[in-house]
């Protein structure tokens, strides 16, 4: 018994046969293709992608970074105003008057925010203790607190 293929059939054997392999191929080959987006020698780094102690300049919560901060937007401002035609603001003036809207007070200035950061740190040491552990100095760790949310405005 003779084996005969029409030319319709061999397309297809050939085409049944090659789908799966190129298909196993695609995927291998996307994923190194995938894994590489965002590589290489044109690729942005931000500040979040370096170790901690590669970052340059003041700490992003210091007063020091709030004030750069701050004169950068004074002075984007001013370039502006002189690109239109207009009187540049003062940005030494402004600036200290920026900053001396918000006093620095000392953390925990409000009674309210020192008395919830207490009751949390409280029901903290609480669940601490069920669970075996030592608790926390409350007075410390509110203070603690206080300072972080603090920093966090700044």
């Amino acid at each position: 018994m003779a084996l005969s293929l029409s030319t319709g059939e061999a397309i297809l054997i050939v085409v049944l046969v090659a789908l799966p392999i190129s298909l196993a191929t695609f995927v291998l080959g996307a994923g190194n293709a995938l894994k590489q987006i965002g590589k290489g020698q044109f690729s942005v780094e931000f500040d979040s992608d370096l170790p901690q102690r590669a970052s340059d300049g003041p700490r992003a919560g210091s007063g020091e970074a709030r004030e750069a901060e701050i004169r950068q937007m004074l002075e984007a401002k001013a370039y502006r105003q002189r690109a239109r035609g207009e009187a540049p603001l003062d940005v030494e003036a402004e600036l200290a008057k920026l900053l001396a809207d918000r006093p620095p007070g000392r953390p925990g200035a409000d009674p309210g925010r020192a008395e919830e950061v207490r009751q949390l740190v409280v029901a903290r040491n609480e669940r601490r203790m069920r669970q075996g552990q030592e608790p926390l100095d409350v007075d410390e760790e509110v203070e603690r607190q206080l300072q972080e949310l603090e920093n966090l405005g700044q």
